[in-house]
């Protein structure tokens, strides 16, 4: 206010608004736009109102997709006549008393804002008999009006009836999707609860049609596999991990799919912290890193994970919507989460069955063009495959003409290229624990110079040569680079008697100082030797010994890292150029392979841990199963 009582203007020349006190109905309506996004928040907030309620039963009702009706039934303690006007008095709950209570939160909800918030927003009513009463009760709002409450016929426990979201506030309903985009939010938020909740009953009903309806599990398996479906049974591995021996310890249990039931997006991801369906960067980075070289980049994980805390070990005061959590010992989480997944992975045998390789092929990162073969060529083969199986079977393989000569040797007159496998190149010790491959037979047979068809107990198994020795390669040079980063902390590596040239572009050149750390690490020495060349100096020995070139290599890595970053983490950039180098010195398709060199690296397969599929997620090896065979030659 200036001295003469008129009111104050801003530099822009508009009249500056006094501040004042907002009516308590349009607190609630901003409240409302951080809580209720859409039917999907009210069906949220409701279902978890009920959960907290102890209900054993919880049913849903949606028309119009929500937009039009949302009631959310339970048989769970019910509220007094005397606490339902306070029940939708904002900030008013029965979940905590006092500060402290915030460290220590073990219900769904806390904050006494949600049922007041949707009745701001909403033609609200809520029936209630609470358990040893006699009386249901029936409070109803519309706006700022609130009704006395009234009796009314009802069971115990409570229903709670939305009608016309959003009907005071027009331009938050422009914003809703299609009744079929809304209901299918709704379902996705009661699907999660369920699978969180094993205890508890469910039902969603959508204009009149049962849309979810899982009876009370005995544990959370069941109900996972009854929420995520039958079919999906043989293909999701069980996580457990213990470590709730203090106050900060972590209990996980969960499922996740083999890799051949990756996803395109990370929809298939369900992550629960204490019951509470959460999006947190540290469980789905465990998660992602464990499945590391067992997928494509661009594909995620199937999984179900119920992580157990204390609950003053994690805050879950940072999210509107309680979406987000902090933990007090993120590490931890991801350590448990991470070897837990890893450790399921482990132990399974993931080679993939030829149908779920035709379904959904991964694509190569970093294979060199004929190094993979397509699905259409997968297709064509396996029954060009299968009738010559058939026909050589009893006359032997060897005497086939299929596979290589006996005693084939790397320097034979005439033979293709060859990249020999050496053992003193990639022979290791066998890791402790690793659960066996499957046995192979006796009898192997080199495909077209790039696939090893094998028998094993279950049928036979079209192994690619060169996505198998990449895996080998990946292995053998991480596990060089941690005995280095023990040692002398840099990879075994050889000085160049002169320095290895090759021209690139100036952009491509301007990378090298960013990379040099990581080039160290790798044993690889480069300078720039002029504006658009660079002298590769020293290069790793493992390289060397498989007959890669250290100029192209370098200029190729630099190239790339230019186009397309390394990943900013040092681990995550190792890796991407350990695949680099693992795909440089592999086998490649159309080498002849001999057979000492075909026995080496069946042997490697059952040593090396991982071996179902190449560091870029590309599957190494396809069963075929008997049954299989069977079905294509009609004798089933």
């Amino acid at each position: 206010m200036t001295a003469t009582g008129a009111p104050a203007t801003t530099r822009d020349g508009a009249t500056a608004r006094p501040i004042r006190r907002l009516p308590p109905l349009l607190v609630n309506q901003i409240a409302a736009g951080e809580v209720i996004e859409r039917p999907a928040s009210v069906v949220k907030e409701l279902v978890e109102n009920a959960l907290d309620a102890g209900a054993a039963r919880v049913e849903v009702e949606l028309e119009e997709g929500g937009a039009r009706l949302v009631r959310v039934t339970d048989d769970g303690r019910g509220i007094d006549r005397g606490q339902l006007a306070l029940a939708i008095a904002p900030h008013a709950t029965s979940k905590i008393a006092e500060q402290d209570d915030l460290d220590r939160i073990a219900t769904m909800g806390f904050r006494g804002e949600a049922l007041a918030s949707i009745a701001s927003v909403s033609r609200l009513s809520i029936r209630s008999r609470a358990r040893g009463s006699g009386e249901t009760w029936l409070l109803e709002t519309e706006g700022e009006t609130v009704h006395e409450p009234r009796p009314a016929g009802g069971p115990a426990g409570t229903s709670v009836t939305v009608r016309d979201l959003f009907f005071n506030t027009p331009a938050r309903r422009k914003f809703l999707r299609t009744a079929p985009t809304e209901k299918s939010r709704c379902l996705d938020w009661l699907r999660d609860l369920a699978l969180a909740h094993p205890g508890v009953a469910f039902r969603l009903v959508a204009d009149g049609k049962t849309v979810f309806d899982v009876a009370r599990a005995d544990d959370a398996r069941t109900r996972s596999i009854d929420v995520l479906g039958r079919e999906l049974e043989p293909e999701l591995l069980e996580v457990s991990v213990d470590r709730f021996d203090d106050a900060r310890g972590v209990l996980v249990w969960g499922l996740v799919g083999r890799p051949s039931i990756a996803r395109p997006n990370a929809r298939a991801q369900h992550l629960f912290l204490n019951g509470r369906a959460i999006k947190d960067k540290t469980v789905q980075h465990a998660v992602r890193e464990a499945y590391r070289g067992l997928i494509d980049h661009g594909r995620h994980p199937t999984c179900v994970l119920l992580i157990e805390m204390a609950p003053d070990a994690v805050d879950v005061n940072v999210h509107p919507a309680k979406l987000e959590v902090r933990f007090r010992d993120s590490s931890a989480v991801h350590h448990a989460v991470y070897h837990g997944v890893k450790e399921a992975l482990r132990k399974a045998d993931l080679t993939p069955e030829i149908g779920d390789a035709l379904r959904a092929p991964p694509t190569p990162v970093f294979g060199p063009r004929g190094a993979g073969g397509s699905a259409e060529l997968f297709a064509a083969r396996v029954r060009e495959l299968a009738g010559e199986a058939q026909r050589v079977a009893d006359s032997g393989w060897a005497d086939s003409g299929w596979g290589p000569p006996a005693g084939g040797r790397l320097d034979e007159p005439g033979s293709a290229p060859v990249h020999a496998p050496r053992t003193e190149a990639i022979g290791f010790a066998e890791p402790a624990g690793l659960a066996p491959a499957p046995a192979r037979a006796a009898r192997v047979l080199q495909l077209h110079d790039s696939y090893l068809v094998v028998e094993d107990a279950d049928g036979m198994l079209i192994i690619d040569q060169h996505a198998l020795h990449e895996r080998v390669m990946f292995q053998k040079l991480l596990e060089r680079v941690g005995r280095a980063k023990g040692g002398s902390g840099t990879l075994e590596s050889q000085a160049l008697l002169a320095p290895a040239v090759a021209d690139l572009e100036p952009s491509a050149l301007a990378v090298l100082d960013d990379l040099r750390p990581l080039l160290a690490t790798l044993g690889i020495e480069a300078e720039p030797m002029g504006p658009r060349s660079i002298g590769v100096r020293s290069f790793p020995s493992l390289l060397l010994s498989r007959r890669v070139e250290p100029a192209p290599f370098v200029a190729e890595l630099l190239a790339r890292a230019e186009r397309d970053p390394l990943p900013a983490s040092e681990e995550g950039a190792l890796h991407e150029v350990l695949d680099m180098m693992a795909c440089k010195a592999a086998v490649k398709a159309g080498d002849r392979l001999s057979e000492l060199e075909i026995d080496e690296l069946l042997r490697l397969r059952e040593t090396v841990e991982r071996s179902s599929a190449c560091p870029h997620g590309r599957p190494t090896s396809v069963r075929v199963t008997i049954p299989q065979l069977e079905k294509l030659f009609h004798r089933r």
